[in-house]
């Protein structure tokens, strides 16, 4: 049976991280269920050319070659009745990428008004893996407080911090090293380069 990961792009800035995660996930047999905060969307535009065509286009433009087994299903962020918005629905985890403070703090604070915090909260109140990207320097203490709290609930605090050691050439390179740090945290393999492989 194919994995199910939930994932979602805030407005913060890095949508890009979104984008690859997406891309290395539908290059597996893996189902997406996938959807974008409405400053998600603006900031995607602004950041990357994204102008509102499916997004399946827009990734295969990003050089997305989809598995033959991969599912991309996309709600609005408004459709608290999508599956991810249940404790009954069956999947492998979430990723928000990039995660807003904003979001943090509702996560954090227990409020589930659009389905990005619902799926969250979810996620902790079902113990499955919930993986923040978050994007914001420098850290104020609400920041770091509301990090302290969510992780306590359950959920990965993992700011984008690529390791060097694999002499990346590109930033593709640096955010495609992100993307399969946070693929392992979904137990998800990946062929990235590792510390100690006689690549490096």
């Amino acid at each position: 049976m194919s994995k199910k990961i939930v994932v979602a792009i805030c407005g913060a800035s890095g949508s890009i991280y979104g984008i690859r995660i997406l891309k290395a996930l539908l290059e597996k047999p893996v189902e997406v269920f996938l959807t974008l905060s409405e400053a998600g969307k603006q900031v995607l535009a602004h950041e990357t050319g994204y102008n509102g065509e499916k997004i399946e286009i827009f990734l295969k433009n990003q050089g997305l070659r989809i598995h033959e087994k991969a599912v991309l299903n996309i709600y609005d962020v408004k459709n608290l009745f999508a599956p991810p918005a249940s404790g009954s629905f069956r999947h492998n985890g979430m990723v928000i990428a990039p995660c807003s403070m904003k979001t943090l703090g509702a996560i954090a604070s227990g409020i589930a008004d659009d389905l990005i915090h619902r799926a969250a909260d979810v996620c902790l109140k079902e113990k499955k893996p919930l993986v923040l990207l978050t994007r914001e320097t420098p850290l104020n203490i609400i920041h770091i407080e509301n990090m302290k709290k969510a992780a306590l609930a359950g959920a990965t605090i993992m700011p984008p911090c690529p390791g060097f050691y694999t002499r990346p050439k590109t930033i593709m390179e640096i955010i495609d090293n992100t993307a399969a740090r946070v693929l392992d945290q979904l137990d998800i393999e990946t062929d990235t380069i590792r510390w100690g492989d006689k690549d490096l």
